[in-house]
């Protein structure tokens, strides 16, 4: 991908579901856990080479609303490594200008995990460059229902509704829609992440687990991209 095509082809905003972590780790005979916490390295990686390639958002989905049927074991191991894991790269982030954002619910995560995301977003608040995403605890109904509620509760009335009152209080409020979404471990769906969102993004499945992703797979993806045509329903 040449400088003189990037900046016109290259997608805005990316999201990235980072799936496979746990099938990594079987296939390399390890624990589940092992298999997370090469995916938070691979995503670190991802972050990097994003922000290099001239990608302004990227949206990673950490953890889901479902996610929480998952062992009370492997929960408590996910919860733990993130709030190690966002400890470690605060002034990482601080330092090269990312805006960080924590996308999904906030009532249900464990208080030092939710302590660390809210001073990574106070941190980070006046960067501009680059905003990075992580969705915690995040379902995309999940999303659009708080949005809803959001504003039934300023007293407006439901013949009132429109699609910018919602949009304003989503969790992405503010931020261009998603270009582009990666999937990875070969799985073809989108399982809900940004519904409202994603209506005219284009999608790209990749067959590598998470832990095996790489920025070369990135630039795949975002040259498959650069060769479509979006039509945006006209």
């Amino acid at each position: 991908m040449s400088k003189a095509t990037s900046q016109k082809i290259v997608p805005q905003h990316v999201v990235i579901i980072p799936d496979g972590n746990r099938r990594w780790a079987k296939k390399h005979g390890l624990e589940p856990i092992e298999g997370h916490k090469q995916g938070l390295e691979t995503a670190l990686k991802v972050v990097r080479g994003s922000k290099n390639l001239g990608v302004r958002v990227l949206t990673l989905w950490g953890f889901s609303t479902e996610n929480w049927q998952r062992t009370n074991k492997e929960v408590g191991y996910l919860m733990r490594i993130y709030t190690l894991f966002f400890k470690k790269h605060l002034r990482e982030l601080v330092k090269e200008g990312v805006k960080f954002n924590w996308v999904g619910r906030r009532d249900r995560v464990p208080k030092q995990l939710k302590e660390v995301l809210l001073k990574l977003e106070s941190s980070t608040a006046k960067n501009k460059d680059y905003i990075l995403n992580i969705c915690i605890d995040y379902g995309g109904h999940d999303e659009i229902l708080r949005a809803v509620r959001k504003v039934l509760k300023r007293g407006v009335k439901p013949s009132q509704l429109t699609e910018e009152l919602i949009a304003e209080n989503l969790d992405t409020a503010g931020m261009p829609d998603p270009d582009l979404l990666i999937r990875t471990s070969g799985e073809k769906r989108t399982s809900g992440i940004m519904p409202w969102q994603t209506s005219y993004t284009e999608l790209f499945f990749s067959k590598l687990f998470f832990p095996d992703f790489s920025v070369v797979e990135l630039k795949r993806a975002l040259s498959d991209y650069s060769q479509r045509q979006r039509r945006y329903g006209q």
